[in-house]
């Protein structure tokens, strides 16, 4: 714990949002930062959990604990809904309380004695957790950079996808599609290279797809659309993004069983025990909404949902790039990665904050290579996005 470098990112983004609320009581802050959805949550779905929730008072619908790795219908709707023709089955999904949650069950079934590779810029998580089980080694000031993590760089220089021809062999690569801050999805040659890649070097990808739903071209949503991923994959997602279920708690991560160890032993089967020792079960309520979402009319409705976000982007992207602003991402994820050269991504931040009360996230925050870019999140009620928008292209004009 004590190799941590200060707090985690976006607890120490909502302190500065404090302070700057203390500091100008009377501003109407935006919030363009942290990735919370903003939307409700359509009534099809809440009706289900409300009803799920009404039937625990009577004796016919209580039920306790149910299975730790998730309802049966979910997961067998999961891998109806998410993965069709990609050979995932319902008893290779566990259902649980989310992504972020899940990612650090994986470092724990994964161990201590593995080395990690990460994409340059990443989700923090993938980072923190791994010095929190003790296996990134020293922070290293000069660089940035923890000593035993293998960063992969990922700008626009090389597409936002990593040269594997000169990234070293790491025994865990984590890999997130749509990528979060970037907002780019890897292309299925890309993925292929990836999934190659591992198998050459007996590596296991961690893939994270909680923005699979964002995609709107044809980019894989799944890794297991690749060839051969099934054999050195484990994907990871979320109702949160594109469910709306940032507080209602709900993910998935999927284990093949062809996934092995060097020695056969089947990966899913140890994954089993540590979700049975370390969790109890998603709640049945919340379980209870995911069955509801991926209904026809439920999964009908969330995609609107999605789409409005989407638009968000849209609005944010062109009024950027019509000051001259460098901007990538926001055609595959809510996400606009916006190139500041030769400024510190937080004196951009500080910078944005205290001429315009909008809330962004400093680029470095997410790795070295996020130094000079921020990150700015579309998760916002329509008004909110147009008048952030209009402060920005006022401020850079």
């Amino acid at each position: 714990m004590e190799n941590l470098q200060s707090g985690y990112l976006f607890p120490e983004i909502s302190m500065r949002e404090f302070e700057h609320t203390q500091k100008y009581p009377d501003a109407e802050l935006i919030r363009l930062g942290v990735g919370d959805t903003s939307q409700p949550i359509p009534d099809i779905i809440t009706s289900a959990m409300a009803e799920q929730a009404q039937n625990l008072s009577t004796i016919e619908g209580y039920k306790g604990y149910g299975a730790e790795q998730g309802n049966t219908e979910l997961r067998v709707a999961i891998a109806e809904t998410f993965y069709k023709n990609t050979g995932v089955k319902g008893n290779e999904i566990f259902v649980s309380d989310g992504a972020q949650c899940d990612i650090s069950r994986l470092q724990m079934l994964l161990g201590s004695n593995v080395t990690v590779a990460v994409q340059d810029p990443s989700f923090p998580a993938f980072i923190d957790s791994s010095v929190i089980l003790g296996r990134a080694g020293k922070f290293q000031k000069e660089t940035s950079k923890y000593g035993n993590v293998v960063y992969m760089n990922c700008s626009p220089q090389n597409d936002f996808f990593p040269d594997l021809q000169t990234t070293p062999r790491a025994d865990i690569i984590f890999f997130c599609s749509p990528n979060n801050p970037t907002g780019y999805a890897a292309s299925w040659h890309q993925l292929k290279q990836l999934v190659e890649f591992a198998k050459s070097n007996g590596s296991i990808i961690v893939y994270d797809s909680s923005y699979a739903s964002y995609i709107s071209d044809p980019t894989p949503t799944s890794i297991y659309e690749i060839p051969g991923a099934r054999e050195v994959a484990i994907e990871v997602s979320s109702f949160s993004k594109f469910a709306g279920f940032t507080g209602v708690r709900l993910g998935w991560t999927v284990v093949p069983e062809e996934l092995l160890y060097s020695n056969g032993f089947p990966v899913i089967k140890d994954y089993d025990r540590i979700v049975c020792t370390c969790f109890n079960g998603a709640s049945n309520i919340a379980q209870a909404g995911g069955l509801a979402c991926l209904s026809r009319q439920g999964y009908k409705a969330i995609t609107s949902v999605v789409d409005y976000y989407m638009e968000n982007t849209k609005i944010i992207y062109e009024a950027l790039t019509s000051v001259g602003l460098k901007v990538y991402g926001g055609k595959n994820a809510p996400y606009i990665w916006v190139h500041f050269p030769g400024m510190s991504s937080w004196d951009v931040f500080n910078k944005i904050l205290e001429k315009t009360h909008v809330v962004t996230i400093p680029g470095s925050g997410f790795g070295p290579a996020g130094e000079h870019y921020i990150r700015v999140s579309a998760f916002g009620h329509r008004d909110c996005i147009l008048e952030a928008s209009m402060r920005l292209k006022t401020m850079f004009s």
